[in-house]
Parts: structure tokens; C-alpha cells; sequence
């Protein structure tokens, strides 16, 4: 069975990465996409190999991690925000509930 992937894109998605995959909500690991030219824009992969505390407590804290760095959490800014399950369907955060999340990471 395949992990759970996002893909983090904008100009901090650097640091807006280690401080979701370090929040202990999530545990896996991530790396820059070099081959990504979107108008300077930076792109990171991460890979969700294990939730800690439950789906439920992992979506809340990826809902509130992307509204505050989606509204510039202090003065850092990401883009965009997709989620690929383990059976490959995909959500954008943009307009994502608390409910299509947890069920991404249920899958």
C-alpha cells in the first residue's frame, strides 16, 4: 500500500514543510522538487508514513496548518496545497473540509 503524499507549493513552502511534518500530528519525510520552474515558486513532496493520535486530530491539524500559512502566518506565504491518498485520489486544500481531509488519510 502506497503512503500518503502532498505536494506544497510557494515561495516558503520550505519552511511551511518542517513545521507540518513537525508538529507530531504527522510523522514521514519530504524533499524539494529541483526540476519545478513555476515562476520561481518552490515545491516540496512529502510523505506521510504514519498519524499520530488518530485521522481525525491529523486533519484538524493540516486544515489549521494550511489556513494560517495560506493567509501569510507570519509574513510566509504558501500557494497551494495537494493531497494524494493511498489509492490516489487528490484534494486541494483550497476548498477542502475537515471531513474530505480525514477521509484522504482514512483511505
Amino acid at each position: 500500500m502506497a503512503d500518503i503524499q502532498l505536494e506544497i507549493q510557494g515561495q516558503d513552502a520550505v519552511t511551511a514543510t518542517e513545521e507540518l511534518f513537525s508538529s507530531g500530528q504527522i510523522s514521514g519525510n519530504w524533499e524539494t522538487v529541483d526540476e519545478v520552474d513555476r515562476e520561481a515558486s518552490i515545491v516540496t513532496i512529502g510523505t506521510i508514513v504514519a498519524i499520530v493520535g488518530g485521522t481525525l486530530a491529523a486533519a484538524e491539524q493540516i486544515r489549521k496548518w494550511y489556513k494560517e500559512y495560506k493567509q501569510g502566518k507570519s509574513g510566509k506565504k504558501i500557494e497551494k496545497v495537494l493531497i494524494v491518498g493511498r489509492n490516489g485520489r487528490r484534494i486541494l486544500l483550497e476548498n477542502a473540509t475537515l471531513e474530505q481531509i480525514k477521509q484522504i488519510l482514512d483511505e
